[in-house]
């Protein structure tokens, strides 16, 4: 690994007389305002520019397999261009029932059986490595890159210690001045910002039996890949983790022939970055005969509120009468699911033998002729060692596993996430992924997976401040679905928070709380509070269980990263708009000559004290046509939403 860290840091510094060896390829996007170019002399390198702006600056790419590291004078076989020019359509569209995907891509062949694939697209650059070796499997012992920036610019990063992450860290906004070698490392997606204020969001798609890229920071403005070796052999740690006993000297024992993931920026304004489809367009094509039984939907989610309910007339807890309960609500509001999270079985690692108090097929039948389907809360460690249960409780008639602690994304994780997703797809069952990665290209290939969390979300409870959801739309929800579990019906000023376990506050106002359902994504959307308080504030319950959780068009209003969003979201015939701050508050004013035609406004903003007591907040109703200007005043961590119908 020495001998490779050398290599890289050497290939980030420009080598003296090296300029006039480089062969320099220039590709454009179809519209020509993003510009590739690539050189291969000493070194393969592009740079990207967005107009006349240039965002990454001679940027190094290496790839070692086995004991052969390509990048030190590579050895050029070839080119070719070809267009890319398809439409594709998800199965479960979180922005867009459409969504193009047109570049140009350069693809280099080299000496030793590599080739790259460079993409330019209207809205940011792709590249990929290729695997064309004379054998089974081989060893990429590392991948290099080098996130080269011509000046200093603004990174806002999640960072991380270690590779064991749940991914759920702040953001922490920083100079790339300040952010060197000393300092952690971060996972993907990363956002920076230039000195003009042109947004760069960068992740991957496509990831399949490889790990996920970290980035750590460099002396000198820039990032250098880092990946966690591929584990060899583990033993499990207590009913949720595990040690990794032996890892094997590479990042990947992986098939010779073969695509390696794309590594993709999005380039533009906030809003450009917030409308990201590029994770949708490189992840993948469906892999799926009949997704027909797919159906997103929301969930009453229990163990945010501690199963509490009250002015009932049993003992609430972990049982059946509370589940009932629970599905009754359900019904009532058209939730499509409800969880039961951890706690329904005696043992974590026991998925078989359930608690005296849960009979899960008296629950799934219960819940059935209520129209209600059932969701089960598993240990990553409990499906691993039981991968019967998957057929057990499809059969039984359970809709979907939510599966929790995963912490890894190394390249054993990175296959279980796929043989779990996929066994649950022969099964009819949804997955939504918790301790876990970003989305990354498998939920395009099996859209049974329909959520991930790696989100600092509600759950987080005061730690879970507007300050940083704001960030969400332009980083974690902008590269996938994202399973936040909004719904706080207790609000209250971040200042304010004083929830507890039976009792659990949101941070934010109302209107805040109920526009998340609008400004994110997620193809499990979770209820997260008491149906004991969902059922007492009957009119914002009805307005949340209205929101779709898949859409046909997607448009952003107004935006400006870490400082407010908003967003119209379409459904058939019906917009729905969701408007979010952060610390500061926020007077925006927006016209509707989007809607096509004249309809009739339901809404609810932000009360007259909302700035100070979070629960306040108005119910408002107006006619409106293509022809209307909307103002909306939001205080500081509030909110609007609503819908034209």
């Amino acid at each position: 690994m020495k001998t490779r860290i050398l290599f890289l840091l050497a290939a980030i510094l420009p080598a003296a007389g090296s300029v006039s060896a480089q062969k320099v390829q220039t590709l454009q996007s179809p519209n020509g305002n993003v510009r590739l170019e690539v050189s291969v002399g000493e070194r393969l390198t592009f740079s990207t520019f967005l107009g006349d702006e240039q965002l990454l600056k001679d940027c190094p790419l290496s790839l070692q397999v086995g004991k052969e590291v390509f990048g030190e004078n590579p050895k050029l076989n070839g080119s070719r261009r070809t267009t890319i020019d398809e439409v594709v359509k998800p199965v479960v569209p979180l922005k867009f029932a459409e969504v193009p995907n047109r570049a140009n891509q350069l693809t280099l062949s080299f000496r030793g059986g590599i080739a790259v694939d460079f993409r330019a697209y209207d809205n940011g650059i792709a590249y990929r490595f290729t695997l064309n070796k004379g054998k089974a499997k081989v060893e990429v012992v590392d991948e290099g890159l080098g996130l080269c920036l011509p000046e200093v610019f603004t990174a806002h990063v999640s960072k991380t210690k270690g590779f064991k992450t749940s991914y759920e860290n702040t953001y922490t906004h920083i100079s790339t001045a300040d952010y060197g070698s000393a300092d952690e490392m971060t996972y993907l997606p990363i956002l920076l910002e230039s000195p003009r204020g042109t947004l760069m969001l960068f992740s991957e798609s496509d990831v399949r039996d490889y790990p996920h890229m970290f980035l750590r920071p460099i002396d000198g403005n820039g990032f250098t890949s880092v990946f966690p070796h591929s584990p060899e052999t583990w033993e499990p740690r207590g009913d949720r983790s595990w040690t990794i006993t032996k890892e094997r000297d590479c990042i990947a024992l992986t098939d010779a022939r073969r695509t390696l993931p794309w590594r993709f920026a999005v380039i533009g304004s906030d809003k450009d970055i917030a409308l990201n489809q590029m994770e949708v367009v490189l992840g993948g094509r469906c892999e799926l005969d009949d997704t027909s039984w797919i159906k997103p939907g929301q969930v009453n989610w229990d163990w945010w509120n501690h199963w509490t309910v009250w002015g009932v007339d049993f003992e609430t807890g972990i049982n059946n009468d509370t589940y009932k309960y629970i599905i009754d609500c359900a019904s009532k509001y058209g939730v499509e699911y409800i969880l039961l999270d951890e706690g329904w079985n005696k043992r974590v690692q026991d998925p078989f033998t359930t608690r005296d108090e849960i009979d899960v097929r008296q629950l799934v039948d219960y819940g059935r002729g209520k129209g209600v389907g059932i969701v089960l809360w598993l240990s990553w460690l409990t499906v691993e060692q039981h991968m019967d249960l998957i057929p057990f409780y499809a059969k039984m008639g359970v809709k979907g596993l939510k599966i929790d602690f995963m912490d890894h994304s190394d390249q054993w994780m990175v296959n279980f996430y796929e043989r779990v997703a996929r066994e649950c797809a022969r099964n009819k069952l949804l997955v939504d992924y918790h301790g876990s990665f970003k989305p990354a290209g498998l939920e395009q290939r099996l859209p049974n997976l329909v959520s991930y969390e790696g989100v600092r979300g509600l759950e987080q409870g005061g730690g879970c401040k507007p300050e940083n959801t704001i960030w969400l739309p332009f980083m974690r929800n902008a590269v996938g679905p994202m399973d936040f579990t909004p719904g706080a019906m207790q609000n209250a000023q971040p200042e304010d928070h004083r929830g507890t376990g039976s009792m659990p506050m949101g941070s934010g106002t109302r209107a805040y709380q109920m526009a998340l359902y609008v400004c994110f994504e997620s193809g499990l959307q979770m209820l997260a509070d008491s149906p004991s308080r969902y059922l007492r504030e009957d009119e914002c319950t009805r307005f949340i269980a209205s929101v779709p959780t898949t859409w046909d068009e997607t448009r952003v209003l107004s935006a400006k990263a870490g400082d407010h969003y908003v967003v119209a979201k379409r459904k058939g015939s019906r917009w729905f708009i969701g408007a979010m701050t952060g610390e500061k508050a926020q007077d925006i004013d927006i016209s509707l000559d989007f809607i096509g035609k004249n309809g009739h406004l339901t809404y609810f903003q932000d009360g007259r004290n909302a700035h100070r007591i979070a629960v306040d907040y108005k119910r408002l109703e107006q006619d409106v046509t293509p022809q209307t200007k909307l103002h909306l005043h939001l205080v500081r961590n509030g909110g609007w939403a609503g819908v034209i119908e």
